[in-house]
């Protein structure tokens, strides 16, 4: 499998049998210019995550495109009159010859007074990579390769550590930084509080690496 991290959420994932993209938001960057993509999954509303004014033209570039979205994002891409599916905790489906189930359900909580919205994590080949998308859902499956939030207003670093011990996979790729002016820093805290066995890898931006 081979990943590029376009920034903050938003990944590319190249396995043997489709090329699957995860949230692009407006956060990230490079995204829009890729093509023959087998699916776009979005894992919740929030714009970081899914950016409509660039979502027409990436499922336009990429006929035959897949787009699964959360419940919570179904309502602005009807919108655009893309054609959609709904991805709720506990469904399977298959993008070419990759697996994928659709876990957790909620967003993390930010503050009590903000309402909590839909929010799905996608576990691909039976836990190859994991996108929690905002959340901490811990899955079933033993995972291989997470990407691991990093900053939001949801979370501090000492949950972020907590979770990357919990779900404790061979490798982490911190994700979902943009929000941090020196993220090093919290590199460095996941590296040094990392599990034994568990490798914190920083992929440069746009860079495909193979893991």
């Amino acid at each position: 499998m081979r990943i590029v991290h376009f920034g903050h959420a938003c990944t590319l994932l190249e396995t043997e049998g489709a090329r699957i993209l995860i949230d692009p938001g407006t956060f990230s960057t490079g995204f829009e210019g890729e093509r023959e993509l087998d699916a776009i999954l979005i894992t919740h509303q929030h714009f970081d995550h899914l950016d409509m004014d660039r979502l027409p033209a990436l499922l336009e570039a990429n006929p035959g495109v897949k787009l699964v979205v959360d419940p919570g994002s179904a309502e602005a891409v009807g919108k655009i009159g893309a054609e959609f599916q709904i991805a709720n905790p506990g469904d399977a489906f298959e993008i070419g010859s990759s697996g994928i189930d659709v876990v957790g359900g909620e967003h993390a909580v930010i503050h009590e007074e903000i309402p909590v919205i839909p929010n799905v994590g996608y576990v691909v080949d039976h836990g190859a990579f994991y996108h929690p998308g905002d959340s901490f859902f811990m899955p079933e499956q033993k995972i291989d390769v997470l990407g691991l939030p990093t900053g939001a207003p949801w979370l501090k670093a000492g949950e972020a550590v907590d979770y990357l011990r919990a779900v404790s996979p061979r490798l982490a790729v911190p994700i979902h930084e943009a929000v941090l002016a020196r993220p090093q820093m919290h590199y460095g805290l996941f590296a040094n509080l990392a599990p034994e066995g568990t490798e914190v890898k920083v992929l440069d931006v746009g860079e495909p690496v193979k893991l």
